[in-house]
């Protein structure tokens, strides 16, 4: 049955107009003034913006981590994604060493298999650079659809990479078209001054900050940004925090070099005051990197107005505080390390960004939505709202005021980490390839009907 939205405002990354669209099918057949509606159902969006369904690069359902296992899997977590508003996910599937590539995507499509709710891709993260993973990276982009490959420089003896691997990982992907990605942290620093912290008797939660300082995020952007340019290849900084590391994108996109960065709704709205808190409250607040000084905020922002930062993920890696983050009571290094993001990513964005001034309605859609379709080979299928793209769609009600809480929430954890915000605008109605997941704020979607994604080669947006 096809649909027409009516009396919306359409917002994309271009353009802000008030249209119907009609849908046929999975797609978006026609968007117009006074489209004709006979033999359709009718979907009233007075008064509402209809976005395009947003896209979130950076998400972790399912995932290993610390001796246990993140709260949210496909099925919980698309579920939460949809309510706030997200269509399409990218998560990370994570690899270990000596194990064939295909056989740990297939371990992935296990998990999400029969469980998304709405569709999904992969990343890929790239641990080893022997001859057999150069060779199986060629499968992994041309058959496997999978265009962009993760190197972490952090987590010594668990995920960090050496920069030797992250340079070969780099010439490999200029020349199978994949992006690369790292979480651009000092490793070695990191590992150093954690150590040194415990041997003090330092181990809350409060010096998981202290000792990832903003410093050695600034020096890994910077040695990934300098591997990138001699390789001639393309590289994307995931959760940017801090001007240090934003300064560092800024100078070798000023360069022309193919450097792109994402920051996160945590760094946007949370400094790292919330983790000086009486007790082990401050666990709920542990990701890598750390939440910062307050007045970085403020840079991340600019960064994204100015278009230094391009996109805006929600790095979801939930963990419970009862029972998962209090595996480190007594030493912070052991707390597992992220938080529940994905549901409220779209809201804070729209609240802090545009309600408040600091980004227009299209900015809003560019880094919610289009610019991830773009830089990861989903767009237009994805990231818009067009004639021939997939009809994914969020009605939003700008009128609205909500409050944050896990009272509330759909994320499967205890707490909620912006826990009594008030934001402005309120997700009423998702559409997933024409269907409906979420239909005046209750969910109406099937597990499983999320589709696997195969993505275009890297091409620069």
């Amino acid at each position: 049955m096809k649909k027409v939205i009516q009396g919306g405002i359409v917002v994309t990354a271009a353009d802000t107009f008030q249209a119907d669209v009609l849908i046929q099918g999975e797609k978006v057949a026609a968007i117009g003034e006074r489209l004709d509606t006979s033999g359709a159902e009718v979907i009233d969006a007075a008064g509402c913006y209809v976005f395009p369904g947003g896209v979130d690069p950076h998400t972790h359902f399912d995932m290993p981590f610390g001796g246990t296992v993140t709260a949210d899997n496909f099925e919980t977590g698309t579920r939460a994604a949809a309510f706030g508003g997200t269509t399409t996910v990218i998560d990370f599937c994570l690899t270990q060493k000596g194990r064939p590539l295909k056989e740990v995507i297939a371990t992935w499509h296990e998990k999400a298999a029969g469980k998304a709710v709405i569709d999904y891709g992969f990343h890929l993260m790239v641990a080893e650079t022997n001859d057999r993973v150069l060779e199986e990276l060629r499968e992994v982009v041309e058959e496997e659809g999978i265009s962009s490959l993760k190197v972490f420089m952090a987590y010594k003896n668990v995920f960090q990479a050496d920069d030797e691997t992250l340079f070969k990982t780099l010439i490999r992907a200029k020349e199978l078209g994949a992006l690369v990605q790292v979480h651009a942290e000092n490793g070695d620093v990191i590992d150093f001054l954690t150590k040194e912290a415990l041997a003090k008797g330092n181990t809350g939660p409060y010096y998981h900050a202290l000792t990832r300082p903003a410093e050695a995020e600034g020096e890994a952007t910077g040695r990934a940004i300098a591997l990138a340019a001699l390789a001639d290849s393309q590289l994307y900084v995931v959760h940017v925090t801090c001007a240090a590391a934003v300064q560092r994108i800024a100078e070798a996109r000023e360069k022309g070099w193919n450097v792109y960065g994402e920051t996160c709704p945590q760094y946007l709205v949370l400094d790292i005051s919330v983790m000086d808190q009486p007790g082990f409250e401050g666990a709920k607040y542990v990701w890598s990197p750390p939440l910062r000084e307050k007045w970085n905020q403020e840079v991340l922002w600019s960064a994204l107005k100015s278009g230094i930062l391009q996109t805006v993920g929600s790095d979801m890696c939930s963990f419970n505080y009862r029972g998962q983050k209090e595996l480190g009571l007594g030493d912070f290094s052991k707390i597992p390390n992220g938080g529940p993001v994905v549901e409220d990513r779209f809201s804070l964005i729209y609240s802090e960004g545009v309600h408040k001034g600091r980004i227009s309605l299209n900015q809003f859609v560019d880094v919610i939505a289009t610019k991830s379709a773009k830089l990861f080979g989903l767009f237009p299928q994805k990231g818009t709202v067009a004639v021939g793209s997939d009809a994914d769609i969020v009605i939003y009600d700008p009128r609205v005021r909500r409050t944050i809480s896990a009272e509330t929430h759909h994320m499967n954890v205890d707490y909620n980490p912006f826990e009594g915000m008030e934001v402005q605008g309120e997700v009423m109605t998702v559409l997933s390839r024409g269907d409906f997941v979420i239909r005046d704020k209750a969910f109406v979607g099937r597990v499983g009907a999320g589709r696997f994604l195969k993505r275009s080669p890297f091409a620069r947006p």
